[in-house]
C-alpha cells in the first residue's frame, strides 16, 4: 500500500472517477455532508458499516478502503485522447528525438538493453530482457484491433500516412502492409529485476519521464549509461505505426497497486482528422475526469494483458514494451528469421561484457531473443551467449574478474593486463580544485586468425555495455593477432581510484548515441578548461599502451639480423602454400511451418584474386547411412556473394568472408526435416556451366 497517500485524497479521486459529488455520496450512504467532508480533510474516518456502504457505491472489492488500492479499469473504459493543436498555429511533423540515431534494430537493442540495465533493481541478480517478434494473422489480429480502438485511431493514421513528409510515409508503408498482407508485426521487449515505471502519471518520475515528456533522463547515480532522455524514442522509431503500449510492474506500488499498470502512446505528427487539428502525440488508457478527458494508465486484468499480446512472466518488478507494426528502419531485416538474428547480433555487439559471468559472480545482464507466428515458435528462443560470439574478448573479462591476469603471453589462452591513466579535472562549479587521477584497466589476449575483428579495441564503462570499438593501428611488425578490453570507471573494478569521477566525466563526454568519448557540448560547459584535451590524452594513452604490450622484447642473438640470416641461408625456399578451398563457417538453422530448412551459412574464403564459383549442397544427416540430398527452392546472397542464372553463387574476388541464405525445397526431402540435420556442403563448378 501506497504510505504517501490519506484516505480523502484517496476517496476523492474514487468519487471523481465515478462522477460523483460529496453530496451524492453523502446521500446514498446516509451521511451528511459534514461527515464526507470530515473524511475528506482528514479530521474523521469512516466506520465500518459506512465503508461498506462506500464499497458498494463506489463498485469497489472488500478491503479497497483499507488497502487503498485503486479499483482495474474494464476494457470498455478505455479510450484515446488526442492532443489539440497548438492555439498559436505551431506545427511538429515528427519527434525529432527519433531522428538522432541512424535507426536499425541493433540500435533499438542497445538502447532499450541500456534503459534495463540502468534501472537494475539488484547486484545479486542480472537483469532479464527479453525479446519476442509476433507476427499475428487472423483471429488473433482482429481480437488484438479491437482491444486497441483500432476504429478511433484508424482516422489519424491515415491523415498522417496522407501527409508528404518523412513520418508520414513511414506510416502510410505501415498501413498499406497492414491491409495488403493482413499481417502486423509485433515486437515486446521485457525486462525482469528492474525498477518499473514508477511515479505519478503526469509529475516526476519514472513513468512521466517515458511516457509523457522528451530530452528527460530520470537516471541515477553517476554510473548510468543514458543522460540524454533520448532512447527511449528509438522505440516508436521502430513502429511502422509509431505506437508503443507498455505494461510495467513497479518496484514501489502506485494507488496501492503494482501490477499491470498500462498505457499506450501513438507518436503522430500535426495532422486534420476527425474533423479537428491535432498536435502530435495521443494516448490509450482510462479517461481522467481531473484532467479534461485526458487519458492516464489504467490497471489492466489479466485477460486485457494477454488480448494485447503484453502480458508478463511472472510478478518481478519491470516493464514490458510492445511496439505495433514492428519494422528495421535500416531496411536490412525484412523477415522474421533475420529480424531474429539483427536483434541477436545487436546484444552481442553492445552487451556481451555485461553477460559475462565468474563462478563467484553472477552476470549484470541475461538477454535472449525467439521469433513467432500466431502463437507457434518459428525461430526458437535464443540466450546470447557472449563465449560463443566473443570467446577472446569474454575470456579476457573473465580473467580479470577471476584475478587471472598475466605479465607476459606464453599460450593463447594468456590475458595481460595493464593501465590506462585518465586525469579528470575539476567541475567548473567546484572551482580551482586539482585533477582526480584514474587508473582504467586494459586487458589483452590472443585471437585465432578466423577472427575477423581482430585487432580491436573496445571500450566501456559502468554496466559493461561497449561504447566504443577503435582499431589498433600501428601494431609492431609481426605482433600477433589480438582482441583488447579496456575497462574505465566503475568497470574498472570495485574500489578503483577516481571511478565516481571519471562515470561522470566520461559520460558527459558521450554523443547521444553513446558511441564514443570525445568532446561534446556537455562536457565544455561541465568541465573546467582542458576536458577536451584530458579526452584526447585518454585516447592517445590507450592505444601507446596496447603498442607497449605487444612490443616484442630485445633478444641478444650472435646470428646475427634475421633478414641476413635469410639471405645466407642454404637451405632451399619452402614450397608456396596452397589458396585453400572456401569452407562452411557456421551454419544457423530452423525448420519453418512448412517443414522446410531455413538455414543461414557464413564461408570463409581463402585469399584470392578472382572470384570463388561454388554450388552450395544441402544433404540431410540422418541417424545412418549417407546423407541424401535435397534441392533448394530459394538461394538468397547475403554478403560478398551474387547468384548466378544457373543458381550457383559467385563469391566476390579477395573477400575473406561471405554469408548467404537458403530454403529448402519440401518435394524434395528424403525425409521429413523434423527427423534429421541440416548439412550444407560447397561444390565448385566451371565458370561455363554458370
Amino acid at each position: 500500500m501506497s504510505e504517501a497517500e490519506e484516505f480523502g485524497p484517496w476517496l476523492g479521486r474514487q468519487l471523481r472517477r465515478r462522477g460523483l459529488s460529496q453530496a451524492d455520496l453523502a446521500e446514498q450512504i446516509g451521511v451528511t455532508r459534514a461527515a464526507v467532508s470530515a473524511w475528506m480533510t482528514g479530521r474523521a474516518q469512516p466506520r465500518m458499516d459506512k465503508i461498506q456502504a462506500i464499497e458498494e457505491v463506489l463498485e469497489l472489492s472488500s478491503g479497497s478502503l483499507v488497502t487503498r488500492q485503486d479499483p482495474g479499469t474494464p476494457v470498455e473504459g478505455l479510450t484515446w485522447y488526442h492532443r489539440p493543436a497548438y492555439e498559436d498555429g505551431g506545427r511538429e511533423f515528427g519527434n525529432a528525438a527519433a531522428f538522432a540515431f541512424d535507426a536499425d534494430l541493433g540500435v533499438l537493442a542497445r538502447e532499450a538493453t541500456q534503459n534495463s540495465l540502468d534501472e537494475r533493481l539488484g547486484e545479486d541478480e542480472p537483469v532479464r530482457v527479453r525479446y519476442t517478434l509476433h507476427e499475428l494473422t487472423g483471429e488473433r489480429l482482429h481480437s488484438f484491433l479491437e482491444v486497441l480502438r483500432w476504429s478511433e485511431i484508424e482516422p489519424h493514421l491515415e491523415a498522417s500516412a496522407g501527409a508528404d513528409n518523412k513520418v508520414g510515409r513511414v506510416i502510410a508503408d505501415g498501413l498499406d502492409d497492414l491491409r495488403n498482407t493482413g499481417r502486423l508485426l509485433l515486437l515486446r521487449i521485457d525486462d525482469y529485476n528492474a525498477s518499473g515505471l514508477t511515479g505519478p502519471d503526469y509529475d516526476d518520475g519514472r513513468f512521466a519521464a517515458v511516457v509523457r515528456r522528451q530530452l528527460e533522463s530520470r537516471k541515477e547515480g553517476p554510473g548510468a549509461g543514458g543522460s540524454y532522455g533520448l532512447g527511449k524514442a528509438t522505440l516508436w522509431a521502430t513502429s511502422r505505426l509509431g505506437l508503443v503500449l507498455i505494461n510495467s510492474t513497479l518496484s514501489t506500488p502506485h494507488q496501492g497497486r503494482s501490477e499491470r499498470r498500462m498505457i499506450g502512446r501513438l507518436e503522430l505528427p500535426w495532422r486534420r482528422a476527425a474533423g479537428d487539428e491535432w498536435a502530435g502525440p495521443a494516448w490509450f488508457g482510462e479517461p481522467d475526469p481531473e484532467r479534461n478527458g485526458a487519458t492516464r494508465s489504467w490497471w489492466a486484468d489479466e485477460q486485457t494483458a494477454e488480448r494485447l499480446h503484453i502480458r508478463r512472466d511472472s510478478g518481478a518488478p519491470g516493464t514490458s514494451f510492445l511496439i505495433v507494426g514492428a519494422h528495421d528502419p535500416s531496411g536490412e531485416a525484412d523477415d522474421l528469421e533475420s529480424m531474429h538474428a539483427a536483434l541477436v547480433k545487436g546484444l552481442v555487439r553492445s552487451f556481451w561484457a555485461s553477460m559475462v559471468s565468474t563462478a563467484d559472480t553472477r552476470a549484470m545482464l541475461d538477454a535472449s531473443v525467439v521469433a513467432k507466428r500466431d502463437g507457434v515458435v518459428v525461430v526458437e528462443e535464443e540466450h546470447v551467449d557472449p563465449y560463443r560470439y566473443e570467446p577472446a574478448r569474454s575470456r579476457a573479462l573473465r580473467a580479470f574478474l577471476e584475478g587471472a591476469t598475466t605479465e607476459t603471453l606464453t599460450s593463447t589462452e594468456d590475458v595481460l593486463q595493464a593501465s590506462v591513466p585518465l586525469y579528470v579535472p575539476p567541475l567548473k562549479s567546484a572551482g580551482k580544485t586539482p585533477k582526480i587521477e584514474h587508473r582504467a584497466v586494459l586487458l589483452i589476449t590472443p585471437t585465432d586468425e578466423e577472427d575477423v575483428d581482430a585487432n580491436q579495441l573496445v571500450c566501456m564503462r559502468s554496466n559493461r555495455m561497449v561504447v566504443m570499438a577503435r582499431p589498433m593501428t600501428d601494431l609492431p611488425l609481426g605482433a600477433q593477432r589480438v582482441q583488447g578490453v579496456l575497462l574505465a570507471g566503475h568497470a574498472a573494478g570495485a574500489g578503483a581510484q577516481g571511478a565516481d569521477a571519471a562515470e561522470h566525466f566520461l559520460r558527459t563526454a558521450e554523443p547521444p548515441e553513446h558511441n564514443d568519448w570525445k568532446r561534446t557540448d556537455d562536457l565544455t560547459a561541465t568541465y573546467a578548461r582542458g576536458a577536451a584535451t584530458a579526452i584526447r590524452n585518454f585516447r592517445t594513452a590507450m592505444m601507446e599502451e596496447v603498442r607497449r604490450l605487444l612490443r616484442p622484447h630485445e633478444q641478444k642473438s650472435d646470428e646475427g639480423p634475421a633478414a641476413l640470416r635469410e639471405l645466407l641461408s642454404l637451405e632451399p625456399p619452402s614450397a608456396p602454400r596452397s589458396p585453400g578451398f572456401p569452407t562452411v563457417k557456421h551454419v544457423d538453422g530452423t525448420v519453418d511451418a512448412s517443414g522446410a530448412w531455413r538455414v543461414r551459412v557464413e564461408v570463409k574464403l581463402p585469399r584470392r584474386d578472382d572470384p570463388w564459383l561454388l554450388s552450395p549442397t544441402l544433404r540431410f544427416a540422418t541417424r545412418s547411412g549417407p546423407k541424401p540430398m535435397a534441392e533448394w527452392a530459394e538461394l538468397v546472397p547475403e554478403s560478398n556473394c551474387e547468384l548466378t542464372e544457373a543458381g550457383h553463387l559467385r563469391f566476390a574476388a579477395g573477400a575473406r568472408t561471405a554469408a548467404f541464405r537458403g530454403v529448402s525445397d519440401v518435394s524434395s526431402h528424403p525425409v521429413s526435416a523434423t527427423m534429421a540435420a541440416a548439412d550444407v556442403d560447397l561444390r565448385r563448378v566451371k565458370e561455363t556451366s554458370a
